[in-house]
C-alpha cells in the first residue's frame, strides 16, 4: 500500500488559520477506501503557529524563495512568520523520508501548502504562480505533489 503525506485541514481537522477544516470528500473516500495509508500534517501548526491565527501571506516571492531566505511570510498584521513556515516545511520533509511517503496531497492555494498558484502577498485572494513553502520543500526532496483540484486517480 502507498503512503501519502495529506494535508491535515483536508481529511476534516479545524486546524486552518481561521480555525476551520476544509475536508475534501474525494480525499475522504480515498481514506476510507483504505487505498492508501495517510499521513496527516500540517506545516503551519507543525511549526508552531496556534489555530486560529491571522492569515499569512508569503511576500516577495514564493515558497522556493522563502526557502532561500530572499522572500518572507508575513501575517496579515505584519508578523514575521518566516521561521514557522521553514520549520514545519522542513518537519513535513522529515516525515515524508521517516514515513516513506510516495506523494503528498496538499491543500490549494495556501501559503504553505499551496501547488503551482498561491496567494499572492497582498491580502486580496489575488493569486500568482508558485508553490507555498512546504510543497517547495517536498517538491526539492523529489516528493511528487498534488492539491485536491488535480490528484490522480491511482494514488
Amino acid at each position: 500500500m502507498k503512503t501519502w503525506l495529506v494535508s491535515r485541514c483536508l481529511l476534516g481537522e479545524p486546524c486552518r488559520y481561521d480555525g476551520r477544516a476544509k475536508g475534501n470528500d474525494r480525499v475522504l473516500s480515498l481514506v476510507a477506501e483504505g487505498k492508501v495509508r495517510v499521513v496527516p500534517v500540517c506545516p503551519e501548526c507543525d511549526g508552531g503557529l496556534s489555530t486560529p491565527r491571522t492569515p499569512s501571506e508569503i511576500q516577495g516571492g514564493d515558497g522556493a524563495e522563502v526557502l532561500r531566505g530572499t522572500a518572507r511570510v508575513m501575517s496579515v498584521d505584519g508578523e514575521d512568520r518566516t521561521e514557522a513556515f521553514v520549520l514545519g516545511a522542513r518537519l513535513a520533509v522529515e516525515t515524508a523520508r521517516r514515513e516513506g511517503a510516495q506523494g503528498a496531497l496538499l491543500k490549494a492555494k495556501s501559503p504553505s501548502c499551496g501547488i503551482g498558484r498561491i496567494y499572492d502577498g497582498s491580502f486580496t485572494g489575488a493569486l500568482r504562480e508558485g508553490d507555498g513553502v512546504a510543497a517547495a520543500a517536498l517538491r526539492a526532496a523529489g516528493l511528487p505533489i498534488h492539491s485536491e483540484t488535480d490528484f490522480p486517480e491511482e494514488i
